[in-house]
């Protein structure tokens, strides 16, 4: 018998104990493949096709009035992510609907793009939905969306769906409501001493599930400028100083008009919404021109900078860094 014949033998015995040599393997030792590339969506292209949403469906049909981001790097049709360990989506209610409530392990966040006199209630803590405000829907938290408004209400979503997925730890918990944790106020909460609430694998989140934006602004003008004249503040747990919400780590950028911020590159993947202005941003090799509630992403990888144009602007931005950083895995430099 040849060494071919032999090699084939062997192999085929190792096959078939579901056993392969890993010097053999196509993707050992194999550098990583190059960033993926940014993308934009327009606001201005997005929003009149959620007027599709409206009327094809209602929450009192499916869960939710649900449109999502997706990859243009999706290999499949069940490759639902929007960029890393994040699906960002568009949820549109319209006046008197409600979004029954219901829980899940996934974490959310919610950023409010159009409309007034929505509220989310957070384990029954009512939280206005107005422009510009964050939301936090934590792990195990119930929470349900009610209109009594006038016009379509409309916010970005982000979960940590893609996360739980790989790990096998998705899980759902429609309504009744049960176990449901009693609404504490803010300040009574801090001012009694409680920690906050272990919630699974995300850890503790913040007490605060509304972030207003008018309070997000008065402390962007007060923070201090960087070298590059932007100023950041990262929404934060008030009990610990960490992030607000495990897994999902966010902040609001000012930019100066005419002053690209330093370049940055991380291993961290990252999705944006333009708050307010316009401007540009290089994004490895890609430049993208964005508006306001444009919304666009930076893959894991790539070296970024942004500069607003014609005025200020701002940036609310949202990555998966606390991931890596949990995991001793997180890389950002200069670039």
């Amino acid at each position: 018998m040849t060494s071919d014949a032999i090699r084939r033998e062997v192999l085929a015995a190792w096959n078939a104990h579901h056993l392969a040599p890993l010097w053999l393997s196509p993707t050992a030792h194999r550098p990583p493949p190059p960033p993926q590339e940014a993308h934009l969506w327009q606001w201005a292209k997005t929003r009149p096709l959620l007027e599709h949403a409206f009327a094809e469906t209602s929450p009192e049909v499916v869960e939710r009035r649900v449109l999502q981001y997706l990859t243009p790097y999706a290999r499949s049709a069940e490759d639902e992510y929007t960029v890393g360990t994040m699906l960002c989506c568009v949820q549109c209610l319209l006046p008197g609907e409600t979004a029954r409530p219901h829980r899940h392990s996934m974490g959310a966040l919610r950023f409010v793009l159009e409309g007034s006199g929505a509220q989310t209630l957070v384990n029954g803590k009512p939280c206005p939905m107005e422009y510009g405000d964050l939301i936090l829907t934590p792990a195990w938290c119930w929470h349900e969306h009610r209109h009594d408004g006038d016009a379509p209400v409309l916010w970005l979503d982000v979960l940590d769906v893609p996360l739980h997925s790989y790990l096998g730890t998705a899980r759902f918990q429609p309504g009744p409501v049960v176990d449901q944790a009693p609404a504490v106020p803010d300040a009574a909460f801090a001012a009694a001493g409680f920690v906050p609430v272990e919630i699974g694998a995300g850890g503790a989140h913040a007490p605060v599930f509304r972030y207003a934006y008018a309070d997000a602004c008065r402390a962007i003008a007060a923070a201090p400028a960087a070298a590059d004249g932007s100023r950041t503040i990262r929404y934060s747990n008030p009990l610990t100083g960490g992030q607000a919400q495990p897994f999902l780590d966010c902040t609001l950028t000012a930019l100066e008009a005419g002053r690209p911020t330093a370049g940055v590159r991380s291993n961290a993947s990252i999705a944006c919404v333009v708050v307010a202005g316009e401007g540009r941003s290089q994004i490895g090799g890609k430049a993208l021109e964005w508006r306001q509630k444009d919304f666009f992403i930076i893959p894991r990888g790539n070296a970024a900078s942004h500069m607003a144009t014609g005025g200020g602007a701002q940036l609310f931005m949202l990555s998966d860094r606390d991931v890596l950083d949990r995991l001793g895995l997180l890389e950002e430099v200069p670039a």
